[in-house]
């Protein structure tokens, strides 16, 4: 897949990605998430206290498929480490380009506030 191939495929519509790390135990968690791709970066906002928001912060390594359920099927797989911010204006940022592209611009603010408010991170 060309690397404009994979823009298209990965900022198509509405598909959710599969975050994947790994929990102090050792064992995977997987859990679908909501990003936007901005550059060369998948984003996502969590919350710091949450099982993928803890995860993260103990270990950097990170999986995530995303895919297209529909034939012909298609997929793509990225690994890599992640890294954290906190920084309020940034994650209410991303929360909101995240909401407009799930929920459609007239709900953008509202979930927004919602995913990018207290106790949010951007990953």
């Amino acid at each position: 897949m060309s690397d404009g191939q994979y823009r298209d495929f990965t900022t198509a519509g509405t598909r959710t990605a599969r975050w994947a790390t790994m929990r102090r135990d050792g064992r995977p968690h997987v859990v679908p998430v909501w990003f936007i791709l901005e550059g060369d970066d998948l984003l996502i906002t969590t919350g710091s206290k949450s099982v993928k928001g803890r995860a993260v912060l103990r270990d950097p390594r990170v999986a995530v498929c995303i895919d297209d359920d529909r034939p012909p099927y298609a997929f793509v797989m990225i690994d890599g480490h992640a890294t954290v911010s906190t920084d309020p204006d940034e994650v209410l940022r991303v929360a909101t380009l995240n909401a407009r592209r799930y929920v459609g611009a007239k709900l953008a603010q509202e979930y927004g506030r919602l995913n990018g408010g207290t106790g949010m991170v951007l990953v």
